[in-house]
């Protein structure tokens, strides 16, 4: 049973470490606690910036995060995973009115139709800090958009 569970193992590790083709630019809709415009740059065959301007209860937000693509493939065609890091800047009125910055983490899967659309579902954790405001954010959002 332990070889089963090794083998199995490494078979993962091994097809998790193949890059993923990253295809052209998209644009869309996140979808979370608020709702955000998004849109994917790519920066290479296997990275890409994804940029954010969103508004939820507390304000508006810009964030803007490096990502590391890699491909699962091997679940169905059209499957990625992805993690990255990056920063975020924003205005917040929850006791009291202020500008924000913070450092982002992402990771997410997604889904890359044969038709021009991409769905994503991610996790994104932060921490923001200034004007007094300390404080941690993170949410599970799933993303629509237009491939081009």
């Amino acid at each position: 049973m332990k070889k089963v569970f090794y083998v199995l193992l490494v078979a993962l590790c091994i097809s998790s470490a193949a890059n993923a083709q990253v295809d052209g630019k998209a644009i869309g809709i996140r979808f979370g606690y608020g709702g955000e415009i998004s849109y994917q740059h790519p920066l290479g065959n296997a990275n890409r910036l994804e940029l954010d301007l969103g508004w939820n209860g507390w304000g508006l937000g810009l964030n803007g995060v490096y990502q590391w693509v890699w491909d699962l493939s091997s679940l169905a065609d059209g499957v990625n995973w992805y993690a990255g890091l990056g920063a975020g800047v924003g205005t917040y009125s929850y006791t009291t009115s202020g500008f924000n910055v913070g450092v982002l983490g992402q990771v997410g899967i997604e889904y890359n139709f044969n038709i021009p659309l991409q769905l994503s579902l991610d996790y994104r954790p932060g921490f923001f800090f200034l004007n007094g405001f300390h404080g941690t954010y993170d949410g599970i959002c799933l993303a629509a958009r237009y491939k081009f």
